[in-house]
């Protein structure tokens, strides 16, 4: 899937992407990167709202493995998430989500196909200027 498809599908999916301004930087079977405007997204601090990372950060999980699937028989949700703020963001946000590692990810597709539902973890890091700023775990489920 290209980086302006899965885009158009995030702002179709979910509203809120396009409301953030949420882009789709680059695409591919191995990470996903996404960006967001700080001028959309911001507190009263002038920094990044955590709840706008959050959602970057879920939405960067989910496309990942939306990207890995590629079966709209599947739907994806979030079980439970875990994020560390690390420092404040002040410019534009870059949430990257890279594939997870062989082995949970080969455990996740052989339990979706024997019982049509598995979850699996992804790690999201949200990044500015080269340091990390958020990471972020979330359990993610995939149903047929």
């Amino acid at each position: 899937m290209d980086a302006s498809a899965a885009e158009a599908y995030f702002h179709q999916q979910m509203p809120l992407t396009k409301a953030m301004g949420l882009r789709v930087e680059s695409c591919d079977a191995d990470h996903i990167e996404l960006s967001a405007p700080l001028e959309l997204n911001h507190n009263h601090l002038g920094t990044a709202f955590g709840g706008s990372l959050a959602a970057l950060a879920t939405s960067a999980g989910y496309g990942m493995l939306w990207t890995i699937l590629q079966d709209p028989s599947f739907h994806l949700v979030i079980r439970n998430s875990s994020l560390t703020y690390h420092r404040p963001v002040r410019g534009p946000i870059r949430a990257i989500c890279r594939r997870p590692d062989e082995a949970p990810l080969a455990e996740f597709q052989s339990t979706l196909a024997a019982k049509g539902r598995a979850r699996i973890d992804c790690e999201v890091h949200i990044e500015e200027n080269g340091e990390r700023a958020l990471t972020f775990i979330g359990t993610f489920v995939a149903i047929r």
